[in-house]
């Protein structure tokens, strides 16, 4: 099959994904892309939103359409870094075996990543960026395709452990999760106090994502919208000249990853609307996503009450 052909088939795929998961998740249509964009680009999302937003029965969902194995971590402050990649037990013939953790598995949900100290957070995020876990001198592979959904609550800091900066920079999309409409909610009402439950098909395996994940990376970019991702994230830091005047607002700017995971993020974007090439238009689309997390605003930014996408809404004007 042909890296066209292969475009092809994966916008047909990705329709039939987004109406499998509809039969289960009402609404909530931009996280559901936002999850699937960061699969099919092979980054990692953190989740914001309130509890009660069905974020677990998402990422469920989408690990039953996909064919692929789910496990769900609950970060607590008494979570051990062993707790989660597994560890080394003596069986019967005193020779040491190692037990798999929950991170074995193609999708890991960390539900309340904050929650749990900063040694099992920096061993999450490491099987993250590197793909395997070291126990013992022993490096394991971690399954793949391997997908990363870590949730947080925006309400409860109390007893928390906020991720550092260098920290959440691993993760390509800051995804946030709104209220339903008024109409969506009574949906979710109708359809969650009977007891038939909605069942979905499984779409793709794990050798299908991957195929999809090499066939995005060889699309091609131009030259004029690799030049605009940079241009856009050097305008997030202080000391740039940008005529909107938002570096003011800002006391650290986003790096280099962001430029990457700008063009990464816009390759997808373009392949799943049938694009062969992305523009500068699917790198604006990724762009609330890939900035969220990596602008730190100043005192002058949370005094006025001035929010990062508002920020970033600016920085996006023609």
């Amino acid at each position: 099959m042909t890296d066209k052909e292969q475009l092809d088939l994966l916008v047909q795929k990705y329709n039939a994904l987004r109406a499998e998961m509809g039969k289960v998740i009402v609404g909530q249509h931009e996280a559901v892309d936002s999850l699937l964009l960061a699969l099919f680009t092979g980054g990692h999302c953190l989740l914001l939103g309130v509890p009660g937003l069905a974020k677990t029965l998402m990422v469920n969902t989408l690990a039953q359409t996909l064919g692929l194995s789910f496990n769900r971590i609950q970060f607590t402050p008494d979570l051990m870094p062993s707790d989660i990649t597994g560890s080394e037990i003596l069986d019967r013939e005193r020779n040491f075996k190692f037990i798999q953790g929950p991170l074995f598995a193609s999708i890991v949900l960390a539900d309340e990543i904050n929650r749990t100290p900063p040694k099992t957070q920096a061993a999450l995020l490491e099987a993250m960026q590197e793909k395997k876990v070291t126990v013992g001198g022993t490096t394991y592979p971690l399954p793949l395709p391997f997908f990363v959904l870590a949730t947080q609550n925006p309400i409860e800091q109390e007893g928390t452990y906020p991720l550092p900066e260098a920290q959440l920079d691993r993760f390509m999309f800051n995804v946030r999760l709104d209220y339903p409409s008024f109409d969506e909610e009574v949906q979710i009402v109708k359809q969650t106090t009977v007891s038939q439950t909605s069942t979905v098909q499984k779409i793709l395996n794990a050798e299908d994502i991957i195929a999809f994940q090499e066939a995005i990376r060889k699309m091609p970019v131009p030259d004029n919208v690799v030049e605009y991702a940079v241009w856009l994230v050097s305008n997030t830091r202080p000391g740039t000249q940008n005529t909107s005047g938002i570096q003011k607002y800002i006391s650290w700017g986003a790096g280099p990853r962001a430029s990457q995971y700008l063009i990464m993020g816009a390759r997808t974007q373009a392949a799943l609307h049938g694009k062969y090439s992305p523009d500068s238009e699917d790198v604006r689309a990724v762009a609330f996503n890939v900035l969220r997390h990596r602008i730190v605003r100043n005192y002058y930014a949370e005094a006025e009450g001035i929010t990062t996408d508002q920020i970033i809404n600016e920085l996006l004007k023609p």
